[in-house]
């Protein structure tokens, strides 16, 4: 049957109908004083979801091209950096840095270990000459389903004065409880077809006083990046280059959708999908690859045993149910499987999809569990919750 796909993986993520009727609309002029009314909205709504009274800029990108933006605009070639690595993004925002000449030195934890925020302190109160320029960290690593402690780290960071925070939030924004202003965290990134529930094409980057500071003397090169273009032109509602019209009365919906919700609403649905997703797993006797102590809210790993193949799950999972979950990347590549439980996603979509798993799981003569217990032990989590 057509049309029955369900994305069950962390990005793209399910679109709702609201956003997918708003993008069928006719595109209007992005200099029109229509859609200075919608940036106007848009941005304002950003700021909520954000927690910030500070700049929240949108890019014609995805979050990789937002992360770039938030580490050249703030730094100089040679400049000394923190990166913290523990999963796929964390090196690619290692490469990035290492790309521009800044000398890169990585805090790093094994695939499916959170960061130790004591590794930062040790390091940031060490650099008694405040060589450290900047402390680049992923809060939720999309390739492992770990949460960082990002607050912790962000107390090193404070404490040690000079060095900049930047954080990928490319998971976690509309996911997880990230107090922009509360935390004082100087730049944020994030991406469009996560949290935000609109398909891929938006990055935005949340910048604080601190990192404007910093910006009027760094020195590394931009112009399509160069996010002081991007604030002049959002003081006027405007954008510096033609953007994706579109993806912006996407955008504009499900802000409202998500303002509707709520906040505390928003972070409580995701804790609940995540429980109830990790339950039946448990149930199902798969080992999870993060602790649940460092569990991500957006998306759960799961590394099955070596008798069953992660990959001929995914394929019955696809061919039988038209259900979409992710796969293992780098060295995890056929390793793991993972869960996407992040954005537009109900407790529906959760159950059919452990439903689905207890099928697949037979089909491969997976015997160790009790059939339907999966089902089971998610019903029983739901039901409490």
């Amino acid at each position: 049957m057509d049309d029955k796909l369900m994305l069950m993986i962390p990005g793209p993520t399910p679109v709702p109908e609201t956003a997918l009727l708003a993008m069928a609309k006719h595109p209007i002029g992005h200099r029109s004083s229509d859609f200075s009314k919608i940036m106007a909205e848009v941005t304002e709504n950003l700021k909520w979801l954000h927690q910030t009274k500070n700049d929240v800029l949108i890019l014609a990108s995805s979050g990789t091209g937002a992360m770039e933006a938030g580490i050249i605009n703030f730094l100089s070639p040679g400049d000394h950096v923190l990166c913290g690595c523990n999963g796929k993004f964390g090196d690619r925002w290692a490469e990035v840095a290492t790309a521009y000449g800044l000398q890169v030195e990585k805090i790093t934890a094994e695939w499916g270990k959170p960061l130790a925020p004591e590794n930062f302190r040790q390091q940031l109160e060490a650099d008694q000459d405040k060589k450290i320029k900047a402390v680049i960290v992923t809060q939720s690593e999309t390739s492992t389903g770990v949460l960082n402690d990002i607050k912790t780290i962000n107390s090193y960071v404070k404490a040690h004065g000079e060095a900049l925070i930047i954080v990928d939030a490319v998971t976690s924004i509309g996911a997880v409880d990230l107090p922009v202003d509360e935390l004082a965290l100087d730049v944020v990134a994030s991406g469009s077809q996560k949290g935000y529930m609109i398909p891929p094409g938006l990055g935005f980057v949340a910048v604080g006083a601190k990192a404007w500071s910093a910006y009027e003397t760094a020195k590394l090169p931009r112009y399509y990046l160069d996010l002081g273009k991007y604030r002049k032109d959002a003081a006027k509602n405007s954008t510096p280059f033609t953007p994706p019209v579109n993806l912006f009365f996407a955008l504009q919906a499900t802000l409202k959708m998500m303002k509707n919700e709520g906040l505390e609403n928003i972070f409580a649905r995701h804790q609940r999908l995540m429980k109830t997703t990790r339950a039946a797993v448990k149930a199902l006797q798969l080992p999870l690859l993060s602790p649940d102590e460092a569990a991500s809210p957006a998306i759960t790993a799961v590394a099955p045993p070596p008798e069953v193949d992660a990959e001929k799950i995914r394929a019955i999972m696809k061919k039988r149910f038209d259900i979409a979950l992710a796969g293992g990347q780098e060295h995890l590549k056929g390793q793991i499987f993972r869960i996407g439980h992040l954005g537009f996603v109900s407790e529906r979509e959760v159950m059919s999809a452990i439903a689905a798993l207890e099928v697949a799981l037979q089909e491969l003569g997976y015997e160790c569990f009790t059939p339907r217990e999966g089902v089971a032990t998610a019903s029983r989590v739901l039901a409490q919750s």
